[in-house]
């Protein structure tokens, strides 16, 4: 493995690459942001493409197609008829933040690597016009994608900022609950990421995370046989690595539940905990 730098900088290139085969794909969304970074007028997005013509994952091994561990396929129907293609396309988690998070209206959200912002999108219009969803990500091409998404989605409460999940451009105690999906396992300082998640909510506040997680008996060097950093294995924390972690950044009520396999003995995972309210 790579030092933390190039780890980082395979995983911005791999999901440029991946925003650009969207883009590519589906003949330029971008188009529908104007110059002044606005929103352009518009038709009305075509339908999503089956789940069967898709395969924009980016986690997995080499060859893991959408509808196995990764992509699109983890939210219902309902959920994928409120999105754009492109987001749909882009869509590279492992698992369904939404449907954990619980969220209410008036809420904020921070969706940690928002990539092309389906779990913000998604955020934005169940919290409602008295809340607000940010996506967090560190990559150009998928923040271009991700508001290009919320232009065809029609959204107006969610927003879009370029940094890293280690260093997150929000002040402290500003979100109510943190989501990501199958992101902190490509971090290389998840104690940063944990700390992070911690600063910005609010007393009382709660994360409701998916993210692949190994089972307590592989070590590092398992992990790293299994599959890449770069494609969500090698990078894993264990299931008590993440419970120990979460405690020592100060969160009360963790757990982690196992939901699907993505790869022998590592599982796509519910990672709940919360702030405490004192």
């Amino acid at each position: 493995m790579g030092t933390d730098r190039q780890v980082q900088n395979e995983v911005r290139d791999r999901y440029a690459q991946a925003a650009r085969a969207v883009t590519n794909r589906t003949g330029n969304p971008l188009e529908l942001v104007d110059a002044a970074g606005g929103c352009a007028p518009t038709s009305a997005s075509a339908a999503p493409l089956p789940l069967a013509e898709q395969n924009a994952s980016c986690c997995g091994a080499t060859g893991t197609q959408v509808g196995e561990a990764f992509g699109a396929s983890l939210y219902g129907e309902q959920e994928q008829g409120e999105l754009p293609e492109e987001a749909l396309l882009a869509s590279l988690g492992c698992g369904n933040p939404i449907a954990v998070a619980d969220l209410l209206a008036g809420e904020v959200v921070l969706d940690l690597g928002s990539g092309g912002g389906i779990d913000v999108l998604l955020s934005a219009r169940r919290v409602g016009p008295t809340g607000r969803a940010y996506g967090v990500d560190m990559t150009d091409e998928m923040l271009a994608l991700a508001e290009s998404n919320r232009c065809a989605a029609g959204v107006t409460n969610a927003l879009f900022l370029k940094g890293t999940i280690e260093s997150v451009p929000l002040s402290e105690a500003t979100v109510d609950v943190v989501i990501s999906n199958c992101v902190i396992n490509l971090s290389t300082d998840k104690p940063a990421v944990l700390a992070e998640m911690f600063r910005v909510l609010k007393p009382g506040g709660r994360i409701g995370v998916t993210d692949v997680v190994a089972e307590d008996h592989l070590t590092p060097a398992d992990r790293a046989e299994r599959g890449s950093h770069v494609g969500c294995i090698a990078g894993a924390l264990s299931r008590e690595e993440y419970l120990t972690g979460l405690e020592q950044a100060g969160f009360t009520g963790a757990s982690v539940e196992f939901t699907h396999e993505a790869a022998p003995g590592m599982h796509s995972a519910i990672v709940r905990a919360v702030k405490p309210a004192g």
